[in-house]
């Protein structure tokens, strides 16, 4: 017997938790789809740059740091690329426009994704776990955002059987090299 063929929705999202596998940080483990016409067109996961040390290898001050800082708080200082922006560039790296698509993401995107997504037109966002501003009073800014994607941001109801290692907060620790 086999599984009944998923919804185009559990699909892609599916695919993002597969995505996220590849993810390389302290905090949240994110995967990220862009599609458009119900094809894959690029995929992002969150992790330091290209080349660049891994947090698990300390290479993120921020997550070297954790203590230090509260959730959502110093992403400025952070060296992690987030899945959303990856998936994002790496489209843009391939020439490959953005504009009307579909965001299907493991973590409701943090204002600064919410903002790129917007400001690279955007047509919807489908999110797995919600994720909340570290500060309430910006809550307001933020749905001004959502209100600018067209198909709005939905979450999707969908089993996460690794929700307690990507979501989870975890203890620092580092590979040796």
């Amino acid at each position: 017997m086999t599984d009944a063929r998923p919804a185009m929705p559990e699909y892609f999202m599916e695919i993002a938790m597969k995505v996220r596998k590849r993810a390389d940080c302290l905090g949240n483990k994110v995967g990220a789809v862009l599609v458009r016409e119900d094809r894959v067109i690029s995929t992002g996961y969150n992790g330091t740059p290209e080349n660049v040390k891994n947090c698990t290898a300390g290479g993120c001050e921020r997550c070297a740091r954790r203590n230090e800082f509260g959730s959502g708080k110093g992403y400025d200082l952070c060296i992690c690329v987030h899945a959303e922006q990856n998936a994002i560039l790496s489209a843009a790296r391939l020439g490959i426009s953005v504009k009307d698509a579909a965001f299907y993401t493991t973590l409701k995107p943090c204002f600064n994704c919410l903002k790129e997504m917007v400001q690279a037109k955007i047509s919807a966002v489908y999110y797995l776990h919600d994720w909340q501003a570290p500060d309430a009073d910006f809550q307001r800014q933020y749905d001004v955002l959502e209100g600018r994607i067209p198909g709005g941001v939905k979450h999707l109801p969908l089993e996460d059987p690794e929700k307690a290692w990507a979501v989870s907060k975890q203890e620092i620790t580092f590979k040796t090299d």
